[in-house]
Parts: structure tokens; sequence; C-alpha cells
């Protein structure tokens, strides 16, 4: 197996953890001088970084339905909402939503632990919920707080907090989930997507914990955050048996239950794989258990990247668009919170448009991954934000460099560790123009894979 030296084997590991460029920081940033064991231990490190920006405070969404607010609701005197309502709570919903979106965007871009913010993503993709059926910024926002604080830690702490999301609840239809009509979806997707995977269970299995999980609703009255709140009088009474075992289950024991298969360290070590080393050749058998009995989530990412296949050339990724926008801004010192309100929506154009928008993926099985994103539509829309991200951003580093250095210049920029022949033909006609050659780098094949 062919490998990497040591100095892109860091360049790898700086671009995997974080959002796939140098950015503003320059060689201290890609890890130029520093050791593998060092770098490592400095991208690992569980310490926040308490200098990120805060999160918004977003307020309550406006009341619908109480008879006390009818006329400020627009809500007629039989109880009913009017269109006028309606479209009041719809404009807050997509307000906090925007909020919340430009806020992350604009964390990721400022953080200087970017491990934290992709570890985040990574975990948002995995317990994938969207804020188009929950409808409450506060509740999405929530759960981000949570997968970031317990997204380094024991998986089975992770998954107790998620299976009592408030977000995901709602997302898979879990509130109001009781004993005369169990909903299955949150069971089923804990089973097959968020804990096992598929194959690891019957349907019988599926309906067993749906029983288990009967009795929990959302508690989304006043104006605090949404709770998880379990009513006794409608659960499910008697035993469950779910893959073997019989017992009264809650829902803290049925995710302890679960998460104790063996089948689930494989599982969430595979999800983490593609992702940090390869979409396409996953884990050998021998380096998978090695992963899977490492313990926490951190020993885990800590084993995938130490895998010998980490370092092999072949196993490179396609940026996601959310990684690609934000290693672009970090690149440019573009801070999204700073934009004018018309930028601001161009940058959500943007990545709606590439197909993925941070707390919003299409189904609960979160994003496509690979080679996905590398459609002719896609393109389109990258070149339109090149040109953008270059009218907006500080092009210092490339405008003070020779033109006959400005190719290195901006492979240091954008973290790319060597141009094609054919690339760096293209880049050497508009070397003489700042921002027409960083615009052409910005949507170069070698921008868009990590090696």
């Amino acid at each position: 197996m062919a490998t990497l030296d040591e100095r892109a084997r860091v360049l790898r590991l700086l671009q995997r953890t974080g959002f796939g460029s140098a950015g503003q920081g320059g060689p201290a940033e890609d890890g130029a001088g520093e050791g593998w064991d060092q770098a490592l231990d400095r991208v690992l490190d569980t310490a926040d970084d308490p200098d990120a920006p805060a999160p918004p405070d977003l307020g309550p969404l406006p009341e619908r339905g109480k008879s006390e607010a009818r006329a400020a609701d627009g809500e007629t005197a039989d109880g009913r909402t009017t269109d006028s309502a309606r479209q009041t709570y719809r404009r807050a919903v997509r307000e906090q939503r925007e909020q919340l979106t430009i806020w992350w965007l604009d964390r990721m871009v400022a953080t200087e632990r970017p491990w934290i913010e992709k570890r985040t993503l990574l975990w948002h993709d995995h317990w994938a919920t969207s804020i188009q059926k929950v409808k409450s910024g506060r509740a999405m926002l929530a759960q981000n707080q949570t997968l970031r604080k317990l997204g380094a830690g024991e998986f089975r702490t992770l998954a107790r907090a998620m299976v009592q999301d408030p977000a995901l609840m709602l997302w898979l239809d879990a509130s109001g989930n009781t004993a005369e009509a169990p909903n299955e979806n949150l069971a089923r997707e804990l089973m097959e997507l968020f804990v096992l995977g598929v194959g690891h269970y019957e349907e019988d299995d599926v309906r067993q914990a749906a029983a288990a999980l009967t009795g929990w609703s959302v508690d989304r009255r006043g104006e605090g955050e949404w709770s998880a709140r379990f009513r006794p009088q409608r659960h499910a009474d008697g035993a469950q048996t779910v893959l073997g075992r019989r017992t009264d289950f809650t829902a803290t024991s049925l995710v302890d239950h679960l998460v104790g298969q063996p089948e689930c360290p494989r599982h969430v070590a595979s999800r983490l794989w593609a992702r940090l080393v390869s979409a396409e050749n996953g884990p050998s058998d021998s380096s998978l258990d090695r992963i899977a009995g490492t313990g926490d989530l951190t020993a885990m990412v800590r084993a995938i990247l130490a895998d010998p296949a980490f370092a092999d050339p072949a196993n490179v990724l396609v940026k996601q668009p959310v990684e690609y926008v934000v290693g672009t801004l970090r690149a440019l010192g573009v801070r999204p919170a700073r934009l004018e309100e018309k930028a601001r929506g161009q940058l959500l154009r943007t990545l709606g448009g590439l197909g993925q928008v941070p707390f919003a993926p299409p189904s609960v099985g979160g994003w496509p991954h690979g080679t996905a994103w590398l459609t002719t539509a896609a393109a389109r829309v990258r070149i339109g934000f090149a040109q953008q991200a270059v009218r907006q951003g500080d092009l210092g580093a490339v405008r003070r460099a020779p033109a006959e250095e400005r190719l290195a210049t901006l492979a240091r920029l954008l973290g790319v560790h060597r141009w094609s022949e054919r690339t760096a033909a293209v880049l050497a006609e508009a070397a003489d123009e700042p921002e027409r050659v960083t615009a052409i780098a910005l949507t170069a094949p070698e921008y868009l894979v990590q090696p």
C-alpha cells in the first residue's frame, strides 16, 4: 500500500478534521513543522473553543391556537387560525432558520478548533433532523448544542440524550407516542440508522421497541425550551422483547440495550470511516474490529485517523458543500455574520443550490456523500459562489505574491497539496489577475477533492 509522507499526512489530518483550507493563519495553521503525533493530539483535544461565536438569542415563536391571543395572531372566534397567523408563524420560523444557519456557518469559519464544528456537523448528518418539519429554531439549536457537547464522549451518553431530544422526537413522529397508537418511526431509525445498521434487527424488534418508547411527548408550552415529557398513563404496560431480551424497558434502558450490542460500535465506526477516510473503500475486518473496540468516540476517531488506510493516497474524499463553502470563507477571511443581508441571502442560496443547508437534511438518512456532489448544476453554483467570494474576501496574500508565485500561494492558502499539470496550466494563464486566478482555483478539481 502506498502511503503519504508525514507532512502530507498531517495536511490530510487537518483538512479532514476541519474544512479543507489553511485559512488566514497561513503556514502555522497548515501544520508546517508539526509532527503527526503532535498534530493529532492538538486536533482531538476535547477542550472547547471559548472564543467561538455564542449562539443567537432566537426568542419564542408566535403563539398559535390560544384564545387569549386570537386578536394578535389572527385567530377566528371558533378557534381556527387565519392565513395571516399562519404566514406570521412561518415567517418567524424562516427567520429563525436563517439566523441559526448564519450563526453556525460563522462559528465554523471563526473557530480556532475546527474539529469541534466538523464533528458536530458529522453528528448532525448521523442524527439527521430538519427544521422544515420541526419548525423551531430553538429546538434545533438545543439539539446542535447537545451534539457539540456530547459528540466526543461515550456514544451511549449521546444516544440517551438524542432519544429524548425534542427536535428528533418531532422529526420522527415520536411526540404523542401512546400505547393505543404506538409509532414505530423512532424505534426503527434508532436501530437501522443511528445505532445498529441494516440487517441487525427484526420487524418484531421494531414493534416491541416502539412499545417501550410509548408515553413520551414534547412539552411545547410556555416560552421556555421545549422538553421531553413522560406520561406514565400513555405508556404500554408490561414487558417487551427486543433483540432477545425481555423486560419492562424504559427509553434509557432500551438505548443501553441497543448500544450494548456488538454491532453498535462497528456501525458507528463504519459511519465515521466513510466521513474521515473513504466513502467508497470501507475498513478491513481487522481495522473495524480494532476501531470498534477502542472505547469512547474520541478514541474511535483517533484509531480511524491512525489506521494505515488513512494515509493511503487513493482514499480521497469529495468535499461536501458546507465543507467547500466554509473552507473558502476561512481561506479568504469572510465572516458570514458580518455580511450584508443581501450577501447572507446569497450565501444561503448557494448552499441550497449545492444541496446541503445546515439544519435541513433531505431525510433521516442525512446527506449523500462522494461523487453525488459533483454534478453539472453544482458546478455552475460553485462558479457563481467563487466569483462572489473573491469580491468579498481578502486577497492580500495573492495580490502581494509575484505572478509566477501565485499558484504556490493559492495552494498554501487553499490547502491544496499540488496542482495537476492541466490545472496549473489554466491557472498560469490567469496568474496576472489575482481575482480571476483565485476564482478559478476555487473551482479546480484539486480544491473540490480532499487528497
